[in-house]
């Protein structure tokens, strides 16, 4: 296994990666040690500049050949915001029709924000903090969640702070949701089970996070880019143990 302690250990292993791509075809990035030279960039903030353009180009030129279908930024967001907006109307018009079908109509609703959100919430607060992507595509285990591909160039130039927000904020935001719409659930004419499938959905959305997420998604990645954030601040900065 190919050591990352030096800038002519990232040199040989970003090569190796880029000679393989010119090959054509699909390349193991991890097989490569692709990742783990990606892992000692971020540790060391003086290699960022010299190595993140790189870096982002290896990566994006191994996404587009592995992975199908995908779709421009603004194409993808636009249709998600779309999405979210309709969800939004339908748990909001609710209120207004009769019982039978009001239910019904949440339900929707709610289904529509909790398929859009996610990656909306990663894409927009990412813009924010300086981060970039550069595709939508279908992702989750399903493979029928909208993803979204950062632009690891300005991901690795990003604060590890601002990292961990991004990762954290599609997780937030869809947690919220199922609880911000229990009040519109005990609209009077609403059936009862409404509001307890909602909170259901909630709870049952903590509990992956705590079995899943946390060793193979979002949260991972929080505490992963945390972990770099605290190793990077100046000891007479970090809290004694």
């Amino acid at each position: 296994m190919l050591s990352t302690d030096s800038p002519t250990d990232i040199e040989t292993i970003l090569a190796s990666c880029e000679r393989d791509l010119a090959a054509g075809g699909k390349v193991d990035l991890r097989k490569l040690g692709f990742w783990r030279a990606v892992s000692a960039v971020k540790r060391r903030r003086e290699w960022t500049e010299k190595y993140a353009d790189r870096i982002g180009a290896i990566d994006r030129q191994a996404f587009e050949r592995a992975v199908r279908p995908t779709w421009p930024p603004a194409v993808g967001t636009s249709i998600l915001f779309l999405g979210a907006a309709a969800g939004l109307f339908l748990a909001g018009v609710s209120r207004t029709i009769p019982s039978r079908g009001n239910a019904v109509t949440l339900m929707a609703g709610a289904t529509a924000l909790l398929g859009t959100t996610h990656g909306l919430a990663h894409f927009v607060l990412g813009r924010l903090l300086g981060i970039r992507f550069t595709h939508w595509y279908l992702n989750g285990p399903t493979r029928l969640q909208p993803g979204v591909k950062i632009d690891y160039a300005s991901y690795l130039r990003a604060s590890p702070q601002a990292r961990a927000w991004m990762h954290a904020s599609g997780a937030l935001v869809t947690k919220v949701i199922p609880f911000a719409l229990v009040p519109v659930a005990r609209t009077p004419g609403t059936p009862r089970w409404t509001a307890a499938v909602l909170m259901g959905i909630g709870v049952a959305q903590i509990g992956t996070d705590l079995l899943y997420s946390t060793r193979n998604s979002d949260w991972k990645r929080v505490r992963r880019e945390v972990r770099i954030a605290q190793q990077s601040k100046p000891k007479a900065d970090r809290t004694p143990d």
